[in-house]
């Protein structure tokens, strides 16, 4: 295995495996910057990169206190392919060395804040060491989600043998920008009935979808309808963060909405849309024309049978609010979770530290044993009860019974009576598409949307993303599937709002999916359905490991606790479309993870 090479001060990093002894993970969002790339030429003959403030600091109206300029290093203190970490008084920033280059940009990732600097330098960009979110070292552009913000770029220069970085203090603080948007030009009354684009749902796909329009210069109206009170939320941090607002978890304010041009209508639940007239009828009778749809309605939970379904206190985990009444209600009280999903699981940990006892109640003998497997499952399975979760597989609810209609005991097929105070059923879910059996639009026999490889479904003019789609998979020979994953969504989002500006894209993105427990991450990349082995390098029980999912002889997914960045690290070779063997995991060497990764 390789190491983190580092300093006292500052920090280098070389772009190789790292292991990490313990994850800190920062879950927060810092405030909106904006920057834009430019280039200017410097003493060494090749490019720097700068934002466009530091464009307008050119110009003498522009403030020279705005900005702060330092030497950071020797220009041989770094190699090619190494990153390091650079204060410069105000902020930080990430200085990179690739092809005999320096570039510099925000040095945490505008999703939750990881240190770019532990992640992956390739081709011309840094991958993310937690969720895979990619930027361009050029442009701080980001080229592969989660998250919607950009970095910021510092201007570089070298002069005699020092490397200089000159840069914006907001943008040292904020750490992000947001990309330039066009405004809307056409006239159009907020009353009137019909939008260029509508876009039915608020969740990833949708807002990535409305952001990536105005950033591609479309300028007509553009609807976001859902039936969310909220405006668009952190929706995966809801079982991790219990307590956390709908406006702690607000993706963007109001504000942001206004000032491009998004229309967003709360409360307003799509109950039919007709092809032929292209409108889309709401459950209060209003109804919308449109040009160009997007569908992006995500899922819905899946109901389970047992007696006393007017019990109170038993909750399908779906709103802000849910999660606040869980999380008190739970309060030095007992907690029964139904169901060992991703969901169900997190919000498991998330009452340890909260509930006089957490059940859980599974169906199958190990948890996460069907998407992790059963070793990775058993070592998961032990931290859990290490952590004072009592788990009753193999079994399912009979009954709930309640006293004054408040829920009190959880009884079990196998006869067990759990004392429960709150309730959580989190059995998985199903896509949210019962409104368009009529219409025209084609679902599979799970009630999936079928969408082509731009996110195009069988009608003209009508897209679909996220939860609610089957679509071609690059990865698996374009094999039709549903990943209901918070990152695929975002990629949906963009590919198609460039298919309805007529600039035709693909989903090329490799599957990531990350979930929190008791302050310990697993990351997740390929797409592991149907895997028949699995090849494990590290130490399970310990929860320091990579396991490898193979499908006769080929790799088809990854998962790891506390070995970052290697999952970001194999979704790169995952993305070049490169084959990893079986046999190159069995081994335990993983240079060739290393110099795959890097060519």
């Amino acid at each position: 295995m390789g190491g983190c090479l580092s300093k006292p001060k500052p920090v280098e990093v070389k772009v190789e495996l790292t292991l990490l002894e313990k994850e800190k993970e920062a879950e927060m969002m810092s405030p909106n910057g904006k920057a834009s790339p430019f280039s200017e030429y410097r003493p060494n003959g090749s490019l720097g990169h700068c934002s466009d403030e530091d464009s307008a600091a050119m110009r003498p109206s522009h403030k020279h206190r705005d900005y702060i300029e330092a030497t950071v290093c020797h220009v041989k203190d770094l190699e090619n392919g190494q990153m390091r970490e650079v204060d410069l008084g105000p902020g930080r920033a990430l200085l990179i060395k690739e092809h005999g280059e320096f570039s510099a940009m925000g040095h945490k990732c505008p999703h939750y804040g990881a240190p770019l600097v532990k992640g992956v330098l390739s081709k011309g960009h840094v991958r993310c060491p937690w969720h895979g979110a990619c930027f361009n070292i050029a442009t701080g552009d980001i080229e592969d989600f989660p998250g919607l913000d950009s970095l910021p770029t510092f201007q570089v220069r070298v002069e005699k043998d020092k490397v200089i970085i000159r840069a914006n203090k907001q943008a040292l603080q904020t750490q992000r920008k947001t990309k330039a948007m066009a405004k809307c030009s056409a006239v159009i009354n907020s009353s009137t009935s019909f939008s260029h684009v509508l876009i039915i749902g608020s969740g990833p796909a949708a807002l990535v979808c409305a952001e990536t329009l105005r950033q591609e210069g479309f300028t007509d109206r553009i609807v976001m309808c859902t039936m969310e009170k909220h405006l668009p939320y952190d929706r995966p941090k809801l079982s991790k963060s219990l307590e956390s607002t709908a406006e702690q978890l607000q993706l963007r304010s109001m504000e942001f909405f206004h000032n491009h041009d998004i229309e967003l209508l709360l409360e307003k639940e799509a109950v039919c849309v007709d092809v032929k007239t292209k409108t889309v009828t709401f459950q209060d009778g209003y109804k919308m024309e449109y040009r160009k749809l997007l569908i992006a309605t995500g899922s819905k939970h899946k109901s389970i049978n047992y007696k006393g379904k007017d019990i109170a206190n038993v909750f399908h985990l779906r709103t802000p609010e849910d999660a606040n009444s869980i999380a008190r209600l739970a309060g030095s009280k007992n907690a029964v979770i139904v169901g060992t999903s991703f969901i169900g699981m997190e919000v498991a940990a998330a009452l340890t530290d909260k509930a006089h006892s957490v059940s859980v109640i599974g169906i199958e003998a190990v948890p996460f044993r069907k998407a992790l497997g059963e070793k990775v499952g058993k070592a998961l399975m032990k931290l859990f009860e290490m952590n004072r979760v009592k788990f009753y597989m193999l079994n399912e609810v009979s009954e709930m019974r309640g006293h004054h209609g408040q829920l009190k005991e959880v009884v079990l097929k196998s006869g067990k009576v759990l004392r429960a105070d709150v309730c959580v059923i989190g059995t998985g879910s199903s896509p949210a598409t019962a409104f368009l059996k009529q219409s025209g639009v084609h679902m599979d026999s799970k009630g999936f949307i079928t969408v082509n490889k731009m996110m195009q479904t069988n009608v003209d003019g009508v897209y679909a993303g996220g939860d609610v789609v089957s679509f071609p998979l690059a990865l698996r020979g374009n094999k039709k599937v549903n990943i209901p994953h918070w990152q695929m969504a975002h990629v949906h989002g963009k590919v198609a709002a460039l298919g309805m500006m007529g600039k035709a894209s693909e989903v090329r993105t490799v599957p990531y999916f990350w979930t929190a427990m008791f302050g310990k991450s697993i990351r997740y990349a390929g797409y592991g359905d149907g895997f028949d082995d699995v090849i494990i390098q590290g130490d399970v029980d310990e929860l320091k490991f990579v396991a490898f999912y193979t499908k006769s002889e080929e790799v088809i997914a990854v998962a790891s606790m506390n070995y970052d960045p290697i999952v970001s690290r194999v979704t790169e070779v995952f993305g070049s479309g490169k084959t990893i063997k079986k046999r190159d995991v069995e081994t335990g060497d993983m240079s060739w993870l290393i110099d795959k990764g890097s060519q």
